[in-house]
This record gives structure tokens, C-alpha cells and sequence, in this order.
């Protein structure tokens, strides 16, 4: 795991110094669409069941909506103007880059829950808190569109809860267990990809 903290460590710094002027743009963007504070900081449970306060752009009103922590569809009335862009392409992600530069987090690992929903995990599924959270995952791969299926599902939560968060431990479990460095290069790459043919799609779907 030393390969792993290092890689987190240089590719973090790496991609913060690149971005900056990205973070100057979008702080600005946020502030003149929304005039709002351009950061949401929230406690997440991260290795070892220890909390740590994760960072992103902020993307959504202070409206709790009866203490609901998840998005459901990519419509939800909370996102803000400017959310809904850079929701769109994940971009409202990019200030966990702080965390991973702190130790926080790692690139690739599961995603970090607020306490509401790790409370929920069995004694088996708390093996994944024996790593470090990360930015992306192979369960977060396979549930891309997760805000769809909530969407449709007509009750968001309890699915999230029953059907999704175990599925995605599931996920996660098995990357623990056969964990390589190349298997983390790899979801790094198949997480860019996917993220970038977003607005190819787009424009295909206008097309029609």
C-alpha cells in the first residue's frame, strides 16, 4: 500500500497545481449563478470508522428534505443552477483532491458514507472501513447512473439502503481482496472514459 499513498500523494499535487486555474473558474461560476459559499464540506466515515470532513464543489441547496443525504435523479429541485453542470460531469469531485493530498482518501477505493448509512453496515460489510475511502471505484463504475434508478425506483432511500449500498459493499469487498496497483491505474482510466463520453452521448440524444 505504500505504492498507493505515493501515487495519491504526487498525482494529487500533480493534478491540483494543473486544475487551479479550473477551481478559480468554477468558485466564480458558483458564486455568480448561485451567490452562494462555492464549497460543501460534510463528515464522511472513513477508515477505521474514523470521520473526516470530505470537500466538494457545492452543488445543492440547505435543504435537507427530511434528512435525505442522497440525489435522486438528475433533476432533484435541491441542485442549484450551477450544480446541475457540474454534477453532470463530476466536477463538483475534483476538491477530494484535498483530501486524497491529506490522507483522507485515496483515489480509488469505496465511497465514503455520511454516518446514516454506514450505521446500516453488518459487522461482514465494515471490512471495507479497513481502507482508505477513495474519489472513485468499481461499484461507483457500475452504479454511474444511480440517480436514475432512484429516480425510478419511487422510493429512493429504502431502495438505496436495501438494494444499492449492498450491492456496492459487495463490489467493494471483492476489490479489497484482489487489490493490485494495476487493478487501481485501470478503474482510474475506465472512470476517465466514462466521464468523458457523457457529452458525446448528449449530443447523440439531440441528434434525435
Amino acid at each position: 500500500m505504500v505504492v498507493k499513498r505515493l501515487f495519491d500523494i504526487l498525482f494529487s499535487i500533480i493534478l491540483l497545481v494543473l486544475l487551479s486555474p479550473v477551481f478559480f473558474i468554477v468558485v466564480l461560476y458558483i458564486l455568480i449563478l448561485d451567490r452562494s459559499n462555492p464549497f460543501f464540506v460534510q463528515k464522511r466515515v472513513g477508515k477505521e470508522g474514523r470521520e473526516f470532513t470530505l470537500i466538494k464543489f457545492r452543488t445543492m441547496r440547505n435543504d435537507k428534505r427530511n434528512g435525505l443525504h442522497i440525489t435522486v435523479g438528475t433533476r432533484d429541485p435541491r441542485i442549484t443552477k450551477a450544480g446541475f453542470f457540474l454534477r453532470k460531469y463530476k466536477i463538483d469531485e475534483l476538491p477530494q483532491l484535498v483530501n486524497i493530498f491529506l490522507g483522507n482518501m485515496s483515489f480509488v477505493g469505496p465511497r465514503p458514507e455520511v454516518k446514516k448509512y454506514a450505521d446500516f453496515y453488518t459487522p461482514e460489510q465494515r471490512e471495507i472501513l479497513k481502507v482508505k475511502p477513495g474519489l472513485t471505484s468499481y461499484a461507483s463504475l457500475k452504479f454511474f447512473d444511480e440517480n436514475r434508478i432512484l429516480e425510478k425506483s419511487g422510493h429512493a432511500e429504502e431502495v438505496y439502503i436495501h438494494d444499492i449500498l449492498p450491492r456496492k459493499i459487495e463490489i467493494d469487498l471483492e476489490y479489497i481482496e484482489k487489490w493490485k496497483f494495476r487493478t487501481d491505474l485501470k478503474i482510474i482510466i475506465t472512470t476517465m472514459i466514462t466521464i468523458l463520453k457523457i457529452p458525446i452521448k448528449l449530443k447523440e440524444e439531440k441528434k434525435h
